[in-house]
């Protein structure tokens, strides 16, 4: 016997709530029917999958691997239904697409007025977070396609091409280099180079365009760090080093107003690509391609 979505979805409620009377709530069933069914799944599973106890429900290590696997589960049931429901209607309907912090702000607003008129009955939930979680996030189920920028790491994904995002050089406005046409890779290695904070993509493809490592104070400590590219600008407005920024951030105004001089970078690979990535097998991969299609033409 294997387990129902019923007793899945029930886990996943009671780790959720902590409790098996709000558990029972959400799943618009009573207690004892909610209990009952936790009870069939240890019974399948021979294991207790929860831990008893006053202050509220504790998943034993059963449990939680459990939970995993039934995230897993119930999200390619609801893409089952999904696609099923839209079959013949792409980009209809739920759609989670989750954009890292150095293109959302920068490609959206263009792109999403497109998205609105070519599928006028597209659901759009966006999440906006870092390269890593929004590719866990593909993998656990929890998002249908996620818009990033390569190189980087796509085991077990599939991708369609965005575009090309050129990398620039961006120094204080009084700086020497910014008397020059370009500014070669090479030249940025004597300076204060100014990063966003670990774990943003873009810091890696910036030290990789360069055939740079961050630069260490004596003690090991990073010199310096952003947690945003405005704040990175503001950085180097304030003759704190130099940095670089995307072209499509440069294009949308992100250094207007500041005191920063933007020249293109002389190194052999000054890019990053822009791809629209999905679980490799996913039945949203038609609907991954449109989009990255709808996209490029924003």
């Amino acid at each position: 016997m294997l387990p129902t979505i019923r007793q899945l979805q029930y886990l996943k409620l009671l780790a959720e709530h902590g409790a098996f009377g709000k558990a029972a709530e959400a799943a618009h069933v009573t207690q004892p029917t909610l209990s009952a069914g936790i009870q069939e799944l240890e019974k399948i599973l021979g294991a207790p999958v929860v831990d008893r106890a006053r202050s509220g429900v504790i998943l034993t290590t059963v449990g939680e691997a459990a939970l995993a696997r039934a995230h897993v589960i119930l999200n390619e049931a609801d893409e089952l239904v999904q696609a099923a429901r839209f079959a013949g209607q792409p980009l209809t309907g739920r759609f989670r697409l989750g954009v890292i912090p150095t293109v959302a702000p920068f490609l959206l607003p263009k792109a999403l007025p497109l998205l609105r008129a070519r599928f006028p009955k597209l659901r759009l939930f966006l999440r906006e977070d870092l390269t890593q979680r929004l590719i866990a996030g593909l993998k656990a189920g929890h998002l249908d396609a996620a818009l990033i920028a390569l190189p980087f790491d796509m085991a077990g994904l599939s991708y369609a091409h965005v575009s090309d995002d050129e990398l620039m050089a961006a120094l204080p406005s009084d700086h020497p280099l910014a008397a020059e046409l370009e500014t070669p890779a090479a030249a940025l290695e004597g300076e204060d180079l100014i990063l966003l904070e670990d774990g943003h993509c873009l810091r890696d493809h910036a030290l990789a365009a360069c055939r740079l490592r961050a630069p260490k104070a004596n003690d090991g400590e990073e010199l310096f760090a952003a947690t945003s590219l405005p704040t990175l600008v503001q950085m180097v407005g304030s003759g704190l080093g130099v940095t670089l920024l995307p072209a499509m951030a440069v294009e949308a105004g992100l250094t207007d107003g500041a005191s920063v001089a933007v020249r293109p970078l002389k190194a052999e690979h000054p890019n990053r690509e822009i791809v629209v990535a999905w679980r490799a097998g996913s039945s949203r991969a038609a609907e991954g391609r449109l989009l990255a299609e709808t996209l490029r033409d924003a």
